[in-house]
């Protein structure tokens, strides 16, 4: 049985998939879909939705009905497009919800649904990526979506793959283009197709996958796509893993194994906040190295080792620097490559957010760090945006 046999044709192309939401499947009844939200009345006062509202109701407009400023009578509704692979989950409806938030009452969100053979490598888990439709009809719907496009590989890529792909350059055979040669080729060929077909003013991606959405925003920038791109932080379970389609395939033993990609992060993160307390420190309550030696000859070994750090900062500027921050994700990384079942590191880079190079010790301002890793036969990714603090 098909993942929509159970929602009822309609005339137009489209699947009535739940009150409020609707499904779609083909190109033609999404550009008819898109063209009836852009031309649609806006209501005349457009209080955002909540987002536990799925549905998005139209009130009539009135002639007395004064404009806002907020959203003009007069204005078109924005439309805005999640784009997924499917296997929604909450980091997912976190999108939507956004989504919904920013476009208001009177706005379109479109998610799309589509497992993009293009961007899958030999031996990547296309075949056994969750196909979960129905499902992801329903979270879609109760985040606030309007509109579900989850269309065949044949109707994304009529007539076969195509031969025309968009590169993504320098910044795409970095980290992960280097382990998944191809992958973002075919991520934003893709990405410009969907943007092509839904027509948004404004798209939503998280920011779990980087350099994904790194490479996103440069491709619309250098082929002038007219259209907003916003970046969502990555929403974490209870444990910090951050959400995935793929920790459904961790066992419990894997599971606890793939916390370490969090903990590195966060270890990195403390030792940078550490750093710049220090730093800080420093600036306002300068130490010299005789106050340390004369705490020592006391028995305050504590205090003198307190006052001998900010000593040497405040002579010779901070300890680590970058290469702290990457050190101390490390060890929690190695200290998992020894657990059961082990972590194999794909690799951990402290990179430039403009275009993932690695930053040097010395780097001031923002970076992103980085890993990837396999626990079992599951790979893994996670980030955390970090912001070195500037020289004194």
């Amino acid at each position: 049985m098909s993942p929509t046999s159970h929602a009822p044709r309609t005339s137009d192309g489209t699947t009535g998939a739940r009150p409020g939401v609707t499904l779609v499947r083909t190109r033609e009844a999404l550009d008819r879909l898109v063209d009836r939200a852009r031309t649609r009345t806006p209501h005349p006062t457009a209080p955002a939705t909540t987002p536990e509202a799925p549905a998005v109701a139209e009130a009539p407009a009135t002639a007395e009905a004064p404009a806002t400023a907020e959203a003009p009578a007069t204005a078109a509704p924005q439309l805005a497009v999640v784009m997924t692979m499917g296997a929604l989950h909450e980091g997912h409806a976190t999108l939507v919800r956004t989504a919904r938030e920013r476009v208001g009452r009177d706005g379109f969100v479109v998610v799309t649904v589509f497992v993009n053979p293009l961007q899958f490598g030999a031996g990547e888990d296309l075949d056994r990526y969750p196909r979960t439709l129905d499902a992801d009809v329903r979270v879609a719907g109760e985040a606030g979506a309007d509109a579900v496009f989850a269309p065949s590989v044949d109707e994304v890529y009529p007539g076969g793959e195509p031969q025309v792909r968009i590169s993504a350059g320098p910044m795409g055979q970095r980290l992960e283009g280097a382990s998944r040669p191809g992958h973002f080729d075919g991520m934003l060929t893709v990405v410009a197709k969907l943007l092509h077909l839904t027509r948004p003013d404004v798209a939503f991606f998280g920011q779990k996958d980087a350099q994904q959405l790194a490479l996103i925003r440069r491709m619309v920038h250098d082929l002038a796509f007219r259209v907003e791109i916003v970046g969502v932080p990555t929403v974490r379970e209870p444990d910090g893993l951050a959400l995935s389609s793929r920790n459904r395939y961790l066992s419990p033993q894997e599971r606890r194994t793939a916390l370490a990609l969090s903990a590195a992060l966060f270890a990195a993160r403390d030792r940078l906040a550490a750093q710049q307390a220090l730093r800080a420190r420093a600036e306002t309550l300068p130490a010299s190295p005789s106050r340390a030696e004369a705490l020592s000859r006391l028995g305050e070994s504590r205090a003198a080792a307190d006052a001998h750090a900010v000593a040497q900062v405040a002579q010779h500027g901070p300890a680590g620097g970058a290469d702290a921050v990457r050190a101390a994700a490390r060890a929690v990384l190695d200290e998992a490559a020894k657990a059961e079942p082990p972590l194999v590191l794909d690799y951990l880079a402290l990179v430039d957010p403009a275009d993932f190079t690695e930053v040097p010790d010395d780097h001031t301002g923002d970076a992103v760090l980085l890993v990837a890793a396999k626990v079992g036969t599951t790979r893994l990714i996670d980030n955390l945006p970090l912001t070195f603090g500037a020289p004194a």
